[in-house]
This record gives structure tokens, C-alpha cells and sequence, in this order.
């Protein structure tokens, strides 16, 4: 029989193999890009500026903590959460993240512009402003994390598509766009574009998680435009 000091040693073992799955920003990131959706290792290394070599070796070390699945299709391979508290995970070490390391939030003010940051409001209320069409809800990440899920009555553009399709946006209603969460930069690239040519437009600091957290509905298809 095991003494309680090995049975220690142990679980320790095994949870320190979590934190050598996560002790590398990149396979960080794509545990990030992966709480959005599925997505095949060539996108994985698209999104994350490697290789598909080294995201490759990136994902094995995920998979072999359990906290990525993988499928094959046809000559695809195909990554995704292991499940959903592995998102939870991310989350959390995110959050202690931010209320333990002040470099943080210098990173994030040297980025982020507060003036084009939505000013703080009921998400109900910013629902309610689009059903009557004062708000105009933009999801700029890719087609396939939007049809993974998206905010109700959202417009889906992604980004690499928002400048050839400003037409389809008046320039009198406001324009709020949203991506994958407080950090993520495809929203705030978008709201300049837009203010450059003269939209009204703000970012959303929520993403799919964060709209999920505070009990609101997702969409998990896209919605029908007209």
C-alpha cells in the first residue's frame, strides 16, 4: 500500500504536467483561439504566426496533458477543447493574471485606446438597441468561430472583410464591435477602420465566454441577413 507521502507525490506529479502544458505563451494562445471553435491546424498556425510544424508540436503537448482532443477528416486534422473547463482554466489563470501582474494593464493601455472602449453597459440594454436598430452588433472574427457561436442579432464581417464591405453599414447608426474577449485585437483594428471613415463606432469587450458567464444567450448559428 502507498504511504500518504507517495500518494502526495503523486498528484503533484500529475498537476505540475498541467503546468508544463501551459508554460509557453503560444500554446497559451491556442488554447485561447480554441475556446472560440474547432479548428484545423493549419488555421491554428495561421491565427498564432507559427508554423504548422511547431503548432503541430505545440498541440501534442496539449494533447498529451488531455486538455485538447483531436479527429481526422480526409487530410484535415481537426483540434478542439478537451472540454469546456479547460476554457474555464484559461479564464481563471487569465484573471489572476490580471489582479496579480501589473504589467498587464500596461500592456493593455499601451494598446488598447480607452476612448474607443464602449462605456460600460447592461448587455440587455445593448440587445434591446439592436432589436430597434439604434445598434448595429459586429462580430469581426473569422466565419467559423461565428458559426460556432455568436451574439444574438450579431452581423458577422470578419475583419480581412470589413473595409470592401462598409457599404452595407449607415453611417448614422452606431457600430459596436466584438471579437474573442477582453484582449483580443480584431475588434479594436476594427473600430479604427470604421472611425477613420467616419462611422461611430466603439469595441466590445465581450466575447462569447463573457456573454455566456452573465447568463445571456448565444446564437449557434448564423443569423439570416437581410
Amino acid at each position: 500500500m502507498s504511504t500518504a507521502r507517495e500518494v502526495k507525490d503523486r498528484l503533484y506529479s500529475q498537476f505540475a504536467q498541467l503546468g508544463h502544458a501551459l508554460a509557453s505563451p503560444k500554446r497559451l494562445e491556442l488554447l485561447d483561439l480554441l475556446c472560440q471553435s474547432e479548428k484545423t491546424v493549419e488555421t491554428l498556425a495561421g491565427h498564432s504566426s507559427m508554423s504548422v510544424a511547431n503548432t503541430s508540436r505545440h498541440l501534442g503537448v496539449l494533447r498529451g496533458a488531455r486538455l485538447v482532443d483531436r479527429r481526422q477528416e480526409g487530410v484535415f486534422v481537426y483540434y478542439r477543447l478537451a472540454g469546456s473547463e479547460v476554457c474555464d482554466f484559461f479564464r481563471g489563470l487569465r484573471r489572476l493574471a490580471e489582479s496579480r501582474m501589473a504589467e498587464v494593464d500596461r500592456i493593455i493601455s499601451d494598446y488598447f485606446e480607452p476612448s474607443t472602449r464602449l462605456q460600460p453597459i447592461d448587455r440587455k440594454t445593448l440587445l434591446k438597441r439592436a432589436r430597434v436598430g439604434e445598434v448595429v452588433i459586429l462580430d469581426v472574427r473569422p466565419e467559423d468561430e461565428f458559426s460556432a457561436g455568436h451574439l444574438p442579432l450579431a452581423v458577422s464581417v470578419p475583419l480581412s472583410q470589413l473595409l470592401k464591405r462598409l457599404r452595407e453599414f449607415s453611417p448614422d447608426k452606431e457600430i459596436v464591435a466584438y471579437c474573442r474577449g477582453p484582449y483580443c485585437v480584431l475588434a479594436q483594428e476594427a473600430v479604427s477602420l470604421l472611425r477613420s471613415k467616419g462611422f461611430k463606432a466603439y469595441s466590445l469587450s465581450d466575447g462569447i465566454a463573457e456573454w455566456k458567464d452573465a447568463g445571456l444567450p448565444v446564437e449557434p448559428m448564423p443569423a439570416t441577413r437581410k
